[in-house]
Parts: C-alpha cells; sequence; structure tokens
C-alpha cells in the first residue's frame, strides 16, 4: 500500500548540532531523537514548538544529550505527551546521562531550563524495547509497526525499522558503527534490503578513522610519558556512553603487567559513576559477544573493575594520589568535572588533556581539537560558591521573612471560627478586638438544636476561656520523626568535631564536599587569561563508522530513497555525490533546515478529506484484508498552491471522477470525520486537464471530496480487483459439486464449460448457455471485488 511520507528537519541538518527530526507516514507523525547541543540553543526548542503538539510517538536512537538532551524540556514545558520508544539501556543510561549534565550545570551556574523532576517524567513515559522486537501501534498507527536494531555507538544504541502494512520501509540510521568493540557488537544493517527510505547522517562521510591498534597504540604512549613525567592526564569522556570503552580498554591495560602502569591510579570521575557502573554490570547481554562469554564462563562480571576508582566529587578525587589518569565529563569542556579539571591541569606541562569526542562547533573541547597550536586563552570560570558576609545577611533576613509569613499563614488556618459566629462579632466590638488578635474568646453557640436556615441570626453568644489546641503534624506514612528524639547523647558529635566538620576538613585535613544543596550560595563568574602549557590531543574514541565504510553500507542497502542529515554541508554532498555515482535510480535529498522533503513513493499520490455524507453513500468490497469503493466526487480546493507558483481562487470546485480511475491504489477508508483517501494521476488530470500542474505538497488546507449530484453521475465500467488462480478457483468448484479438471492449461468443468487465462488479469468463460454456465460464472465473479 503506497504510503504519504515527508520529513521535517527540525534541527541537525547541514550541520553538526542536536538532532531532531519529524517523520510523517499518513497521518501518524513520529519524532526521530529530541536532542540538544551543549550550549543549549533555544532556536532549536522554537523549531520544536511547532510541531510538538502533533507528535504521536517518539523514538530515541542513543541516551546522549545530542540525541534526547530536549526531553525533560519538551515534556515539562512543552506539554509533549506520547509514548517514547527507547531501548533498556537507553532507558536506564540517558537518565544519567541528563543527571549528571544537570548537576554539572547546577554546580557551576543557575540552570532553570529543566529539573531533575523533569528529567524523571519525562523517562516515565518511555516504553522499553529489546532488539528485534516488533510493535505493531494502534489507533493513527494502524499498520505501522517499529523494530529497534543495533547501532553500535553507544550501549542500547538503536537503528529504527518502521514498516508500513509489510510493503513501505523506512530505515533510521545516524551514528551506527559496523565494527566490533570490546564492548558492543557492530551494528545489522546486512539484514535490511531495498528499503524505501533510508535516513542517514554524514558525520563522518568526509573524515578518515586512525586504525584501531595504532589509535590504541597512541592513547598508551600519552598515558605512559605524562604518568613517568610526574604528570596527571585527563581524557574527557562522555557520562554514560563511550566511557565505557575506555574504562574497559585502560582496565585491561592496567592489568597487563608489562605495561607497568598498575602502580598509578586510574580514576572515573562523575555525578553517577556509581549507578553508571552499577548499570553497566546488569547490562551485559546488550554487550559484545567477547564480554558475553567472559561473563559465562568465568562467571566474571567484565565491570567489575579492578584498578578503577570511582569518584564523585573532586574532594574523592583529591584522596586519590598522584599522578593519576582521570575519565571524567563533559566530553565538551563547558561545564563539569573536565572544565574543573581542565582550569587546574592546564597550566603545568607535566600534564596532559586527551579529548575523545568531537563536540559540536563553539564548545571548548571543539575549538581545541580544531586550534591545536593554541597557547593562550580567555576562559568564563563559573563556580558556585557560599554566601558571606552582606549577601548572606540579607539571605538571612528574606529567609527570615519568609518564615515569618508562612507561621502567619498557618496560624490563621488554624483559628476556626464558624462562619455563622461572624455577624454575632458586630454587635460586640471587644469581641472584635478579641478575635482579631491572637486565640482569644471563641464564641459559644446558643444553647439548644438550632436547625439552620439560608439567613444568618445575629444572636448573642457566650465567650469562653481561650483554649489553644497544638494540633499534631503527619506525614504520609504517620506521624513526622524527629530524629534529634531518637539521638543517643553517647554518639552526638562534640563541639570539636562540630567546628571541624563546619569548616569542611576531614581526619586527614582534606576539604570535604560542602552540600550547597543545604547552605545558601550564589553563582559567580569571571574572565581568565590561561596559558596552555599541558600536552593536549584528541585521540578518536567516538565510535562512528567512517567515510568509506558509510558509503559501501548504503551502497549494499540499496535505498530507493535516501535522506542525508547531521553533517556539514561539504559532507552532505560530498555522500550525496557518492550515492549518486554508486546508482543512479536512487533519489538522494540533502534537506535544509526547516525544510519538508516529499519521500512518497508514488510520484502522483495526493491527501483529500472525505464528507460524512460521502463516505455514508459508499458501498464497500472486500478484497483479501482490504475494503474499496468507488467514488464520485467533486474536489473543494481551498488554497493550493502549484509548481509555477499559481493559486488557485477560493472556492473553485473541479470534478474528479474518471470511469478509468485505478482503484486498485486506493487505501482503506476509515467511516469517521476525519476519514481520507488517495486520488490518483488521472483524477487529478480531470481536475487540471491533460497538461496538469502538479500540486504541491506544501499546500496548508487539504482538499475537501464532496459527493457528486446524482443527475451528474453517468455511471463506470464495473472494475475487477483481485487476480485469482485457475488452480484456486479449481477447489472452489469441487466444494460446489462441480466436476473440474486441467486439460492442456484449461479448466474443463462438467465437460459443459471452459476456463481458460486469455491474457494476464484476464480469465475467459466458453460454453453453451446453461445452468452450469451461470452458476460457474457467478462462482467466479464471487473470487473478485466489483467496484
Amino acid at each position: 500500500m503506497t504510503s504519504i511520507i515527508k520529513l521535517t528537519a527540525v534541527s541537525g541538518v547541514q550541520e553538526e548540532s542536536a538532532l531532531c527530526y519529524l517523520l510523517q507516514v499518513d497521518e501518524f507523525r513520529f519524532l526521530l531523537d529530541c536532542g540538544w547541543d551543549e550550549n543549549f540553543s533555544m532556536d532549536i526548542i522554537d523549531a520544536m514548538k511547532r510541531y510538538v503538539h502533533q507528535v504521536d510517538a517518539v523514538l530515541l536512537s542513543h541516551p546522549d544529550p545530542i540525541h534526547l538532551g530536549a526531553l525533560p524540556y519538551a515534556v515539562g514545558k512543552l506539554g509533549l505527551n506520547c509514548t517514547i520508544y527507547a531501548t533498556i539501556p537507553v532507558y536506564k543510561m540517558g537518565q544519567m546521562f541528563m543527571y549528571d549534565l544537570y548537576q554539572s550545570r547546577n554546580n557551576s551556574e543557575d540552570f532553570t531550563l529543566f529539573t531533575l523532576d523533569d528529567v524523571d517524567s519525562a523517562f516515565d513515559k518511555i516504553q522499553q524495547l529489546k532488539y528485534s522486537q516488533i510493535v505493531s501501534l494502534k489507533g493513527k498507527g494502524h499498520g505501522l509497526s517499529i523494530t529497534p536494531l543495533p547501532a553500535g555507538h553507544m550501549i542500547g544504541g538503536t537503528i529504527w525499522k518502521i514498516v508500513k502494512d509489510g510493503e513501505e520501509e523506512i530505515v533510521y540510521a545516524v551514528d551506527f558503527n559496523h565494527k566490533r568493540e570490546i564492548h558492543l557488537n557492530g551494528c545489522t544493517l546486512e539484514s535490511i534490503s531495498r528499503p524505501s527510505l533510508l535516513i542517514t547522517d554524514s558525520f563522518n562521510a568526509t573524515y578518515v578513522q586512525p586504525r584501531r591498534k595504532q589509535r590504541d597504540e597512541l592513547l598508551l604512549t600519552n598515558v605512559m610519558e605524562t604518568l613517568r613525567g610526574d604528570g596527571n592526564v585527563l581524557i574527557s569522556v562522555d557520562t554514560a556512553g563511550r566511557v565505557l570503552e575506555l574504562a574497559q580498554l585502560l582496565d585491561q591495560i592496567w592489568r597487563t603487567k608489562d605495561a607497568g602502569l598498575g602502580v598509578y591510579p586510574l580514576a572515573l570521575l562523575n555525578n553517577v559513576s556509581y549507578n553508571v557502573v552499577e548499570f553497566s554490570k546488569s547490562q551485559v547481554e546488550w554487550m559484545s559477544d567477547k564480554l558475553m562469554r567472559c561473563f559465562e564462563d568465568k562467571r566474571n562480571n567484565p565491570f567489575q573493575f579492578r584498578h578503577l576508582t570511582l569518584c564523585h566529587s573532586l574532594a574523592d578525587l583529591a584522596r586519590v594520589p598522584s599522578p593519576k589518569v582521570v575519565l571524567c565529563s563533559q566530553p565538551d569542556l563547558e561545564s563539569g568535572f573536565s572544565r574543573e579539571l581542565f582550569i587546574q591541569w592546564c597550566q603545568n606541562a607535566k600534564n596532559s588533556i586527551i579529548l575523545t569526542y568531537r563536540t559540536t562547533p563553539g564548545t571548548l573541547a571543539r575549538y581545541l581539537i580544531d586550534n591545536p597550536g593554541e597557547t593562550m586563552l580567555d576562559l568564563e570560570v563559573r563556580k558556585r560558591v557560599k554566601l558571606e558576609g552582606k549577601d548572606l545577611e540579607e539571605y538571612l533576613e528574606k529567609e527570615k521573612v519568609k518564615k515569618e509569613a508562612a507561621k502567619k499563614l498557618e496560624q490563621a488556618k488554624e483559628v476556626d471560627v464558624d462562619s455563622s459566629d461572624e455577624s454575632d462579632v458586630e454587635d460586640d466590638i471587644d469581641h472584635l478586638a478579641a478575635v482579631k488578635t491572637k486565640h482569644h474568646d471563641l464564641m459559644m453557640k446558643s444553647e439548644g438544636s438550632r436547625k439552620g436556615s439560608f439567613f444568618k441570626q445575629a444572636k448573642k453568644s457566650y465567650p469562653m476561656f481561650p483554649v489553644h489546641e497544638e494540633r499534631i503534624k503527619w506525614d504520609e506514612y504517620g506521624e513526622i520523626i524527629r530524629v534529634e528524639e531518637f539521638l543517643v547523647p553517647e554518639l552526638q558529635a562534640t563541639e570539636e568535631e562540630k567546628s571541624k566538620l563546619e569548616s569542611g576538613l576531614t581526619n586527614g585535613d582534606e576539604p570535604m564536599d560542602q552540600d550547597l544543596s543545604v547552605v545558601p550560595t550564589k553563582c559567580i563568574s569571571s574572565i581568565e587569561n590561561l596559558e596552555i602549557r599541558a600536552r593536549i590531543a584528541y585521540i578518536d574514541y567516538e565510535g562512528r563508522s567512517d567515510g568509506d565504510s558509510i558509503k559501501k553500507i548504503i551502497n549494499q542497502m540499496k535505498p530507493r530513497q535516501l535522506v542525508i542529515v547531521h553533517g556539514s554541508p561539504e559532507a552532505s554532498q560530498d555522500l550525496a555525490e557518492s550515492c549518486k555515482a554508486f546508482s543512479k535510480d536512487i533519489k538522494v535529498y540533502t534537506p535544509k533546515l526547516q525544510e519538508t522533503v516529499d519521500a512518497t513513493s508514488e510520484t502522483h499520490i495526493y491527501q483529500v478529506r472525505l464528507k460524512d455524507s460521502l463516505v455514508s453513500s459508499l458501498q464497500f468490497c472486500k478484497a483479501k484484508d482490504t475494503e474499496l469503493a468507488w467514488i464520485d466526487g467533486v474536489l473543494d480546493m481551498r488554497v493550493v498552491k502549484v509548481d509555477t507558483g499559481v493559486m488557485l481562487e477560493e472556492g473553485v470546485k473541479e470534478e474528479a471522477e474518471d470511469s478509468d480511475m485505478p482503484v486498485d491504489i486506493a487505501p482503506d477508508l476509515d467511516i469517521d470525520h476525519d476519514a481520507t483517501a488517495v486520488a490518483a494521476q488521472r483524477a487529478m488530470k480531470n481536475l487540471f486537464g491533460e497538461d496538469e500542474k502538479e500540486v504541491s505538497e506544501e499546500s496548508d488546507v487539504i482538499p475537501t471530496l464532496e459527493p457528486l449530484p446524482l443527475s451528474e453521475i453517468s455511471g463506470h465500467q464495473s472494475v475487477f480487483i483481485n487476480e485469482p488462480r485457475l488452480s484456486d478457483f479449481k477447489q472452489v468448484l469441487l466444494r460446489e459439486g462441480i466436476q473440474a479438471e486441467f486439460v492442456g492449461g484449461v479448466l474443463v468443468c462438467n465437460n459443459m464449460v471452459a476456463v481458460r487465462r486469455t491474457e494476464p488479469g484476464r480469465i475467459g468463460l466458453e460454453g453453451c448457455l446453461c445452468d452450469d454456465y451461470f452458476k460457474i460464472r457467478e462462482l467466479l465473479y464471487q473470487q473478485y471485488a466489483v467496484v
């Protein structure tokens, strides 16, 4: 069944920014990834606002922020409310990415774009899938199925295969890696052949990767020279993706005695390092065959690191002796521990800084990669500090005012004055003053029962002595527990220990991490001129396929249409030209930002909206698993743009009925107000004449099909839908008690009637006009859907 397929580039085309695309398949709209760049550009959000309420499902390919970073904002602020599909590791590791990103930003600036609650609410909408699990969509997505396939690159990385009615196959494959690594197998694109549409990226289209052996030797040499020179090594990595590959590699090198690196400390520093390693231990089934065999044979979890020390703060790292190797986030050096360590270590010539990821242009890490000889750098230093002096006094004063206001509000709620007594207060000024002040005289109602009425009765009440009843407060589990009531006196800290804790010193006289969420803080920033004396090197551990491999894989897949996204204009153009050189039949699109690509397989296929009156008058005939009907109607063209720039006048109606209309390409029609149908090329010829002008798919209004008046319907020749096989028809005849056998390719029935195939798509009946003839003809008609 032919479908209308359109792709709108929300972000991430003709540039190396975050990935986000809107894919329309008939009436169903997918959001392919929901990324945000490292600088949190609001241009991406502004573009997303236009489409967020149209989205029916979100497909996430990888767990890092460039693929799903805008998800918390879209759910929390933009109102994205639909099912989100991702693999189990993308769900778990994606949370770790976003937790670490929020904490890294919040530790150095007032970050308000999203909160941890937004992260949780966004990930609660995710439906977790396994590889090769086919999910059939319902409702508007009836007939659509989605399947996640391994993409390599990161744990849980996904290539999405979208299938419409078992025929139209759309593949979304970005940032895939066909090479087998230590912790991951390669992607499985070989199983996909001749998809209708392939959406892929050109990030590495012109990039030549070094060999893996050469890359590992470069890393080992750099690390050994720095450590033996009494310097520290900073390796900037992501939170929970490519860091697993580097952690496995370094831990294996540290285990090798010949390397002699076992005496040097190796640390992993980010806000969620413990959780990342624990999650990795439980996801071995998603990893490479090598790690799986190691786990099954030796019963040894490959992420039970022997030499890797997990750190969650700079104070934890300070306890690790130098010289040391530190894997820390974020890879862009824009925030987090990697930026803080870079500022501390870059001015020492003994140290070494290794960048492993090409982040978005404009970030500090990308600037250092593109300008390898840079020696001086003006850098904004941001940090969160405790309030002191006048700032602290102002803060405490504001807090005091807030507490007093809250206390007054609570007391006001506790004062419960009956509404019927308010009129009594007006008669007694003394009691009015008493009630206004605080818990003074309460008014007692008159003795005896009195039925209430709509009108208040102002009768004198008698004052009672004031009694303040303390209300018991409780939480959802019962009464609130006060910790101080259960402390054992001997275990309470001494005054000396308290003062030491307040000063931030431990037993080793090392500064402890202050819990900045408890003490009042503020963010400060300054521009510092840094002299870069440390050795800076970029070593590619991105885990993506190189340019030549991408081109060969696309050539093997032989897609009918190709949309190239996420890459520089030069890389996108290079990949497009290479693919066109491989096959002249392939259609290649390199869309621009906010441009919509029409990737519909049929060149002349249009959407129309059906009137209820028209749908109710249709007579459907069932053919296999579809229902067909003949339509005689009028197209109501409102605002339709044509390729030549001509605008049709509002209210123009043209006839769209044609007896030769190829109804076999008409889709199923749902009988409701929003039912839509597909009109064929010849119907549009009647609309515009033989030299029709193709209607632009960017039309703002879908044409409406209205019923044709009965007086104007001239009728049409019957159309037979289906192509029955004579062998199957023979079984039908035998079930009806008619003797049938093949003689020279002709089906002879009761020695009276012959059924033969005259030409492709046509079957002829020969014989005398008798009861058998008409019975056989009727049975033959039943094998068709006649419209």
